[in-house]
């Protein structure tokens, strides 16, 4: 398919998805190489192996697991016009994002409490690079929940129905991917130590 053909909505359409896969493989590019660098830091003599996660960023996967089925069915209620469950959904979804942001502080806070510290002469490699790279998320994350107060905004004004979804679609996608990062992330610093 010529991508210059179609409507001027059709095209508009399609160079905001474009641009999103476009900002979608930067990070997930980015997230690469910060964990490239932490396996090719890992052999390091100062390299703690038992580092353990803490039970907060346990909790704040689950969180955030359960966000994106809330914001995969909100989608679905305003397809079946059931804007009252949509809300209901997406206001869960913020409230679920709100709670996953609040843990990984919580996490942070119990690595500062083991006395693991992201830099300075108390911290060691490994701990910084778990605080470098949750905090890198958490950054994404706001930009998530920019998205979704922007999706709920546009709910309200009834913007979103059946044939015309574009905003919404953007907002879950970029909202399953935060999610499917978070889950990549935690498993590889949970395991990959």
């Amino acid at each position: 398919m010529d991508l210059t053909q179609g409507t001027e909505e059709e095209k508009r359409r399609r160079s905001k998805k474009m641009m999103l896969w476009f900002a979608i493989i930067s990070m997930a590019m980015m997230f690469a190489g910060l964990t490239s660098a932490y396996v090719v830091s890992r052999n390091r003599e100062d390299w703690m192996k038992d580092l353990e996660m803490p039970q907060a960023f346990i909790w704040s996967t689950i969180a955030i697991l359960i966000s994106s089925f809330t914001f995969h069915f909100a989608k679905k209620a305003i397809l079946k016009n059931n804007r009252s469950l949509a809300t209901s959904l997406l206001l869960t979804t913020f409230g679920l994002a709100i709670v996953f942001v609040v843990l990984q502080f919580s996490g942070f806070q119990e690595f500062i409490d083991e006395g693991l510290y992201p830099a300075g002469s108390a911290s060691n490699i490994n701990v910084s690079f778990n605080y470098l790279i949750i905090f890198s998320h958490l950054l994404h994350l706001a930009a998530g929940l920019i998205t979704l107060l922007v999706v709920i905004y546009n709910h309200f004004k009834q913007r979103y129905k059946s044939g015309q979804m574009l905003g919404i679609e953007l907002g879950a996608t970029f909202w399953h991917f935060v999610d499917i990062l978070w889950i990549y992330l935690f498993l590889f610093l949970y395991f990959f130590r």
